[in-house]
């Protein structure tokens, strides 16, 4: 193990190693409220072990994925290595611990366990927790309410509240929840990792287009999967199967110093941005890192890792040595460079709105064509306008070149003119656009692009939105004003580049696709196509928004001759 330590250290780039030397207490026993007891296993250095040298500060890592292996290797011996003593539980359910895995529903087991570390002999001092993806979420679970036991915390690709990454504006996210369900269904399995392997290639490709969504679960693990059939039944942010597992409204209340990673074509990145400005606005010690990675990103892993020891160094032994002291660094997609900024979002970022326009045009100034036709497609979910890029649990090239989607018969594309100078998106992104669509239940996509001189389209920012009977209640002439948040960003667009706007009717399978009947979407079977219209008129002026960081009237041609590159 400490070769195999050494090439990780060496791989995620990690401060060097304090000693080589660790124990590991394997199977400790933690009884929680309940009597159901959890398994853990104990990371620690020899030398403190033994009582030769002081105990270092403990750290607690609660995962449904094993504790051993992998995130064994990461989280317990490459901390112990570097100066800590490390607790790493398998959750309720899973690997030898007792009780039914119940997901996201973390917070009393959590706090339990807290209850149970603070009592061994060798814990001593704060306690501080590390953690990607699920767990993060145990963090948040634990984060107010146990906030005089905790020393600091270092959540990343991770959010307080689940339900808005599985519910993306309304439509399941298939694609992650389906991955997420067969990993677990999978991961205990007599040889998991070729189970997975060959599920990732072959039984979630062909169930992402099998119905009912209620029986996708069967089709890839064997058999139902109770906690994703579950989801049907509770698919509103305040169904209490949801409330109970949502700590968001806790966030400001936690005074552990929090540090932030999570990637631009992550799932999870619209929340956890919420969680950082939550933070700020309470006054809270916190720290912000975005970079260009999705979920299981390598370089992402190894930049959460190394900062996150730096933050629990600082905040539990008081060493700085390591810590980046900048209180928010994002990474400029188009400049690729890193970039410090004072606060998320940028104080000094102003609103652009750029208005669709008829003909395909896209422009800051409004429409001003009386009786414009309007931009027409119809979306048919039976041959579903495909997910190209973007966040999804197991990405492999999030940022893509759009144009085999832009190419599509129910996809519309608005273009700018090229732009004179650099235009910098930094901060929150939205959607205001009007439609008009033959049947009330249907989906609405937007998408961002920067167009490069050479032709290719690569994907910025994004988000859907599902439209259920007469939500949003529709105007006289029938359309709908449909406005919502797209994901945030820090982009560069270069001169010579135009910025692109698509709309569609899906994002398959990364959002489930709407059926077009208005049955419920687990057990509809029979789908129907939704033509749609797009408006943009001097009365419905569809657009999308940018924060801006600097002057942005500047950098667009007016009444140039439109660059045949961007087309």
């Amino acid at each position: 193990m400490t070769l195999l330590s050494e090439i990780a250290g060496r791989s995620l780039r990690l401060p060097r190693a304090q000693t080589r030397d660790v124990v590991v207490e394997r199977d400790l026993a933690a009884e929680m409220d309940d009597g159901a007891v959890l398994l853990a296993d104990r990371y620690v250095a020899s030398a403190a072990a033994s009582g030769a040298d002081g105990l270092p500060p403990t750290v607690l890592v609660r995962t449904p994925y094993g504790r051993r292996g992998f995130f064994g290797l990461v989280y317990g011996r490459l901390l112990a290595e570097r100066g800590f003593q490390v607790v790493v539980q398998s959750v309720r359910g899973t690997f030898g611990s007792g009780g039914e895995f119940r997901p996201f529903d973390e917070r009393a087991d959590g706090l339990a366990t807290l209850r149970w570390v603070r009592a061994q002999p060798w814990c001593e001092g704060p306690i501080g927790m590390i953690g990607s993806s699920y767990m993060g979420l145990t963090q948040w679970a634990v984060a107010s309410a146990a906030d005089g036991e905790l020393g600091a915390l270092a959540p990343s690709i991770t959010a307080s509240q689940f339900h808005g990454q599985a519910y993306g504006g309304g439509s399941l996210s298939l694609d992650t929840a389906l991955s997420w369900t067969y990993i677990i269904a999978a991961q205990e399995r007599r040889l998991a990792p070729l189970h997975l392997i060959f599920g990732m290639r072959r039984k979630l490709p062909r169930a992402f287009d099998a119905l009912p969504l209620v029986e996708l679960d069967a089709r890839v693990a064997g058999e139902p999967v109770a906690f994703f059939r579950e989801w049907f039944e509770v698919t509103a942010p305040d169904d209490p199967y949801w409330r109970s597992r949502d700590f968001s409204a806790d966030v400001a209340g936690v005074t552990a110093p929090v540090q932030l990673i999570g990637g631009w074509q992550d799932i999870f990145l619209p929340w956890l941005v919420e969680d950082y400005v939550a933070l700020r606005r309470a006054g809270r010690a916190t720290q912000l890192v975005i970079g260009p990675w999705a979920h299981t990103s390598t370089a992402l892993l190894a930049r959460s890792t190394r900062d996150g020891i730096a933050w629990l160094r600082a905040h539990l032994l008081g060493d700085d040595r390591l810590l980046d002291a900048a209180p928010v660094r994002v990474w400029v997609g188009g400049e690729e460079r890193w970039r410090t900024l004072p606060d998320w979002p940028p104080p000094a970022a102003r609103r652009l709105r750029l208005h669709l326009q008829p003909g395909g045009a896209l422009a800051p100034e409004p429409p001003t064509a009386e009786r414009a036709a309007p931009g027409r497609f119809t979306y048919d979910p039976e041959d579903p306008t495909p997910s190209l890029g973007g966040p999804v649990l197991m990405a492999r090239e999030p940022v893509v070149d759009n144009r085999p989607l832009e190419a599509r018969d129910d996809v519309l594309v608005y273009t700018s003119e090229p732009l004179t100078e650099p235009l910098e998106a930094i901060g929150p992104v939205a959607a205001d656009v009007h439609v008009r669509t033959s049947r009330p239940d249907a989906d609405v996509f937007v998408r961002i692009c920067d167009v490069h001189p050479d032709g290719r389209s690569l994907n910025v920012c994004d988000a859907l939105v599902r439209l259920t009977g007469g939500e949003p209640e529709p105007a006289a002439d029938g359309s709908r004003r449909v406005a919502f948040p797209l994901w945030p960003t820090a982009h560069r667009f270069r001169p010579g580049h135009c910025i692109r706007v698509l709309v569609a009717g899906g994002a398959h399978p990364r959002y489930a696709r709407n059926a077009g009947t208005g049955e419920p979407p687990h057990t509809a079977t029979r789908l129907v196509p939704v033509e749609h219209e797009l408006l943009h008129d001097p009365e419905h002026r569809s657009a999308v928004e940018l924060s801006v960081v600097g002057d942005p009237a500047l950098g667009w041609e007016r009444g140039g001759r439109r660059s045949v590159r961007c087309r």
